[in-house]
């Protein structure tokens, strides 16, 4: 059976200045569209708006590859056409953000070039690109896979990845290694409960790079302010990818409580939610689910901490509101079950899953 999946692969430093060059092209191109949109909708104000597509973008822009010093080819410059269009619709709005190429802005953006199939070669180790051959730290083996769409893409410290989507052959079967059902509740005491009382207690990586952190950034040292960030990022990403592989690894069907973690980013919490990464984990575990055909789904969580998981009633005893976050045991007065305040709810979880699965109602 045919797959595809995304390979992320390190760029040497040594082809940053030329991929830099190809990035304020795309930039450009961007922002030709972006004003090329407004002044269409400024123009029409009385009459039905004109909504540009990638279509109408890519005849206003097409010759602008075989300009004098420009380093991007034609099919680039169609993939940001299209990707415009497609950011204006999901965004609904009359003119996005600028790309700013100037390095020293505090605007400024990332480079991103983006290109088609079959606009990539791999030979000897390097990948060749619009006539220049790049070197990169390949530890996948690219040359057994075909190459699919992709992108080259900075990051804060001025690294540039290359983000290639691949054909692969899989089995007709994955191996089921599990054959369990898990709930599992995410939180901020502890990021990961499931219905079986396990528990995944992360360190809390930018509490404890938290004081080195403010040392860079009082002494305006950006480069290590960047690195540390980085540091950060990858001890996060490392542990959540251990335990995501863990968790596919040994059950058969998952449900994940769906906490809105955009929403809690905007309190007081917002540092621990940062930390705690539950996007990052749902995103992780879902698509290791699909790979070996684990049944995975998100589930509505509301009121499965007050629910008592013994006898389905919300005692007058449950942890209720702020005022109930910082109760973390309790016993229902109703059965007199008692209860931790996590594994209750990731049990809850669990039955109002398999109860959807039984009635054949898609989960939310």
């Amino acid at each position: 059976m045919e797959t595809v999946k995304t390979l992320k692969l390190r760029i040497k430093d040594k082809h940053a200045k030329a991929l830099l060059a190809m990035a304020r092209d795309v930039n450009t191109v961007w922002n030709f569209c972006n004003e090329t949109q407004y002044r269409s909708l400024r123009r029409y104000t009385n009459k039905p708006q004109l909504w540009l597509s990638g279509f109408d973008l890519q005849k206003l822009t097409s010759g602008f590859s075989k300009c004098e010093g420009v380093s991007i080819g034609s099919t680039t410059v169609q993939v940001v056409c299209e990707e415009f269009a497609t950011r204006l619709r999901q965004f609904k709005k009359q003119r996005l953000n600028w790309r700013v190429s100037d390095k020293k802005s505090p605007k400024y953006s990332l480079g991103w070039i983006p290109f088609k199939a079959k606009a990539l070669a791999y030979k000897n180790g390097q990948v060749r690109f619009k006539g220049i051959s790049l070197g990169l730290w390949d530890s996948y083996g690219l040359s057994k896979f075909e190459f699919r769409a992709g992108s080259f893409n900075e990051d804060s410290r001025g690294r540039w990845y290359l983000n290639i989507v691949i054909k692969c052959q899989t089995e007709d079967k994955p191996v089921q290694y599990g054959a369990s059902a898990i709930g599992i509740d995410l939180g901020l005491k502890t990021m990961v409960t499931d219905s079986n009382g396990q528990k995944f207690e992360p360190k809390q990586w930018y509490r404890e790079s938290e004081a080195a952190l403010g040392i860079a950034q009082r002494a305006h040292k950006k480069k290590r302010v960047k690195a540390i960030h980085a540091k950060i990022a990858n001890q996060r990403k490392d542990a959540i990818h251990k335990e995501t592989a863990r968790l596919v690894r040994e059950h058969a069907i998952i449900f994940v409580g769906n906490v809105n973690a955009k929403a809690l980013a905007k309190t007081r919490m917002a540092k621990s939610v940062h930390d705690a990464a539950w996007t990052t984990f749902r995103t992780q575990l879902k698509y290791k689910a699909m790979r070996q055909c684990v049944v995975f789904e998100e589930i509505n969580e509301a009121y499965s901490t007050q629910t008592c998981s013994c006898c389905g009633i919300k005692p007058a005893s449950s942890p209720k509101g702020r005022a109930g976050l910082g109760i973390r045991e309790w016993t229902c007065s109703e059965c007199g079950a008692v209860h931790d305040r996590d594994t209750n709810a990731a049990k809850n979880i669990l039955a109002a899953g398999l109860r959807r699965l039984a009635e054949g109602i898609p989960a939310l």
